[in-house]
């Protein structure tokens, strides 16, 4: 899986967004790959965009993998020309308005699944992603330490969740995150994130529900 980041000008303003998502939401973008997408600051500024958009991404750290909204010429005698520009696929969502980020699943050529929800029987081991836009995920098992689970809608978690959640990703707010144990890295329902350090220790172990309160995101024990 990887992020897909669309700079847009005025670049400080935005650079500066996507620095305040990285500290707070730091695990999102630990190791992932990133997609420059570039159309939107190329149409509004020109061409010379493009090194400043790339160069700002590659200052923090971050992994790109391709570059989209652009020809491959336009990467010609840049230190970006190896990178692939058709790598175009189905976004799941935007995370953040501000910083133009979206979670997009790695290229496949399976046909879509039509059900509303994906019931999984097994643990998730860790390095898996499950990723399911068209609604619930049901998980009777624990979701191991550096696995991923993704949700058009939302997720339960018979077991403990540790990895990352994401819910949310078609239904926005509403969705919601339900698990036995809470041991997570990352909990995410639409745009709103928080990591593990921003919960504090009470909740830690505890079967707890994770929401959407204006404009907030919520965690609660259950029971």
């Amino acid at each position: 899986m990887a992020l897909i980041l669309a700079p847009e000008p005025p670049f400080a303003q935005w650079f500066a967004a996507l620095d305040e998502q990285m500290h707070a939401s730091a695990a999102l973008f630990d190791n992932r790959p990133i997609v420059a997408d570039l159309g939107a600051a190329l149409e509004s500024v020109g061409p010379e965009a493009v090194l400043v958009a790339l160069d700002g991404l590659n200052a923090r750290g971050l992994k790109l993998i391709g570059v989209e909204g652009l020809r491959p010429a336009a990467l010609g005698g840049t230190p970006w020309s190896h990178l692939p520009t058709n790598l175009h696929g189905n976004v799941a969502r935007r995370v953040r308005s501000d910083v133009a980020a979206a979670v997009a699943p790695e290229a496949s050529d399976a046909p879509a699944r039509a059900a509303p929800s994906l019931l999984i029987d097994r643990p998730v081991r860790s390095g898996q992603s499950v990723i399911f836009e068209e609604g619930d995920v049901t998980i009777v098992g624990p979701v191991a330490s550096g696995a991923e689970v993704l949700a058009g809608g939302s997720i339960h978690v018979y077991g403990a969740l540790r990895g990352r959640a994401i819910a949310g990703l078609r239904t926005g707010a509403e969705a919601r995150i339900f698990c036995r144990r809470l041991e997570a890295e990352l909990v995410g329902v639409d745009h709103l994130y928080r990591t593990a350090e921003h919960w504090g220790p009470d909740l830690h172990g505890l079967a707890v529900q994770v929401r959407c309160d204006r404009g907030a995101l919520r965690l609660s024990a259950l029971g």
